[in-house]
């Protein structure tokens, strides 16, 4: 097959991964030492540069036949789509060429399970050893695990990879064994496991050799099965404290043709994908718990963001006056992110923070109007409940068919 055929099936069969966006990869330069390409702090897919540059990754699959038959995949073994396989080979000449062409930055490799899960993390380990130690390949590389290959296979692809994922795909066992017969939530967790020692040893020892700098992430497919939002961003909470991922990646579920009745023949809103990575934001990064978004369990609202709905339902901690709140309630309030909340801290160290204030921090000005005080500013809404606030501050309906 002609490699550019080979090349638009594959890249097309990788879209629906989509845990491949920030690397966290450490600096890297080839100047003065030889080899190919470079990486920085920042991150890679879809993401910029200190100096303004975007940057992206040559993202493929190996190869998009597959052994196994998971019924939301596109890729399953009985499935009616154009195959293709690259060999290692052209995988390395691709992303040579391409980099020499200024197109990419790195990698991002995944594949159909083929032969074996060993022969298929073979080959995948294969690609980036070379990459590495025969051509000087100082990009970014991301390589998708093969949870059933060999411990041995996953440590040798953390010496060669920034980053290492193995998609955990649906956020219960029982989903899991209805849906991916082949597959077992065990041995995902497993293989998570397993990565993240490789990251502790290298944490704990620092002559260890380097192991997936960038840490490891997985993606859940959201409304392939049953499962409501609460119950998907538990599984998250629970990855990332058991496995210290760096990311949870939520794709929504597409329809694929000829699909089987055991999945949706429609798919679920983009925009509670959305909700979904905004929730998971503030799990991240805020210290929200699951329970405080979905107290009684079910779906994030599509109509408001989770802050907000967390704000509207604890209105006994409003309005929140800027200039004496400790900053875990400021970063609290709907329209204050992490770093403009910093910023207010350290400003009322040199005096009391005003409403322009604010204005030129770019905060959301309409939505965070009900919830704070400042010296020279006080609520008008503070009396209104929280379903009229709510549909003042609801996003517009044209907003709602967006990302």
């Amino acid at each position: 097959m002609n490699l550019d055929v080979k090349l638009e099936i594959l890249a097309d069969a990788a879209k629906y991964d989509a845990s491949c966006a920030s690397s966290g990869a450490p600096k890297r330069s080839s100047r003065g030492v030889g080899g190919l390409g470079a990486t920085t702090g920042t991150g890679i897919c879809h993401s910029y540069t200190p100096d303004g540059r975007c940057v992206s990754l040559l993202k493929i699959l190996l190869t998009n036949y597959c052994i196994y038959d998971c019924q939301y995949c596109i890729n399953r073994r009985s499935s009616n789509v154009p195959r293709a396989r690259f060999s290692a080979e052209e995988v390395i000449q691709l992303t040579i060429d391409f980099y020499r062409r200024n197109y990419i930055d790195g990698l991002f490799l995944s594949s159909g399970i083929i032969r074996s899960s060993d022969y298929t993390m073979e080959q995948l380990v294969r690609v980036a050893q070379e990459l590495r130690e025969i051509h000087l390949f100082r990009g970014y590389i991301h390589l998708k695990t093969i949870p059933d290959a060999d411990p041995l296979l996953i440590a040798a692809a953390g010496r060669y990879a920034d980053r290492l994922s193995v998609n955990i795909e649906l956020p219960t066992s029982d989903s899991v064994e209805r849906l991916a017969p082949e597959k077992n939530m065990h041995t995902i967790k497993l293989a998570m496991g397993m990565i993240r020692r490789g990251l502790d040893e290298k944490g704990t020892e620092p002559k260890a050799p380097k192991f997936a700098p960038g840490g490891q992430s997985t993606q859940m497919i959201v409304g392939a099965d049953q499962a409501d939002d609460s119950t998907i961003l538990t599984t998250a909470e629970h990855l990332y404290g058991a496995y210290k991922l760096k990311r949870v990646y939520y794709s929504a579920f597409s329809p694929i043709p000829q699909s089987p009745n055991s999945v949706p023949l429609r798919p679920p809103p983009l925009l509670r994908e959305h909700r979904l990575y905004q929730a998971d934001f503030l799990l991240r990064s805020y210290k929200f718990q699951v329970p405080e978004l979905l107290p009684s369990g079910g779906d994030l609202a599509l109509d408001i963001d989770p802050k907000l709905a967390w704000a509207l339902t604890h209105r006994d901690q409003f309005p929140l006056d800027l200039n004496y709140a400790d900053l875990s309630l400021i970063i609290r309030v709907p329209g204050i992110g992490l770093r403009n909340a910093k910023r207010l801290v350290e400003l009322r160290r040199q005096r009391k923070i005003r409403y322009d204030d604010l204005v030129r921090l770019h905060c959301s000005m309409k939505k965070l109007q009900p919830f704070i005080m400042t010296a020279d500013y006080r609520p008008q809404q503070a009396s209104s409940s929280s379903d009229t606030l709510r549909r003042v501050l609801a996003d517009a309906p044209q907003q709602l068919n967006l990302w």
